[in-house]
């Protein structure tokens, strides 16, 4: 399988290349510094996130976008990445997964509260939780793409153990027996490339926790 990842020298996209790489997969990183993927021997393609093309991806069966951002940048480049993404998408075959946020799980049963609106979600990440939610919500609404949303555990850990198991979920946030929610980035890489082997979540959200 072709795969490409956008974002491949951030901490989680390394582990989603090493992770396809290992499983046999032929390989794309994007990335805007190729200086930082010096140990990848792979097709490299330096470009930004925004100057992407389809033309750039058409030959992948899967890209994944690994796209981040943290406290300091501005949370509005979510929405404009996922509306570049869904202009790229729109009526290809490839599939498009997306490395997504918890804040849009939902922490009831009649999924009217997500994690974002509870009264613990800190203060400082939610304008860019906001964002993300909003990029969601405009992806959820095409279905002529073959998208696949992947949430993290509530925990989202880049230095956490890799256990080889994770339990899934979809659009509810779920817990352990000790009531965590927890994946380590290792953990949320094996789960990604589960998916993008499989494709069990096509339009569809899901979610993962470690065990």
């Amino acid at each position: 399988m072709k795969i490409a990842v956008i974002g491949a020298s951030g901490k989680q996209g390394k582990m989603l290349v090493e992770e396809a790489i290992k499983r046999g997969h032929e390989v794309t990183a994007i990335v805007r510094n190729k200086n930082r993927m010096k140990d990848f021997s792979g097709k490299l393609i330096e470009k930004d996130i925004l100057a992407l093309t389809y033309d750039d991806v058409k030959e992948n069966d899967v890209v994944i976008n690994a796209f981040g951002t943290g406290m300091g940048d501005d949370p509005v480049l979510h929405q404009t990445v996922m509306s570049h993404m869904i202009d790229i998408f729109t009526g290809k075959p490839n599939r498009f997964l997306v490395v997504g946020g918890a804040s849009t799980l939902y922490v009831d049963k009649e999924h009217k509260v997500r994690l974002l609106d509870t009264p613990d979600f800190p203060d400082a990440w939610k304008p860019v939780a906001g964002s993300m939610a909003k990029a969601f919500d405009t992806l959820k609404q095409h279905s002529d793409i073959n998208w696949t949303f992947f949430s993290p555990a509530a925990f989202f850990m880049a230095d956490g153990k890799r256990t080889g198991s994770y339990t899934l979920g979809q659009d509810e946030m779920i817990v352990n027996s000790e009531g965590k929610s927890e994946i380590s980035y290792a953990d949320y890489a094996i789960a990604m490339i589960d998916e993008a082997e499989k494709g069990n979540f096509i339009r569809k959200r899901f979610t993962a926790i470690a065990g």
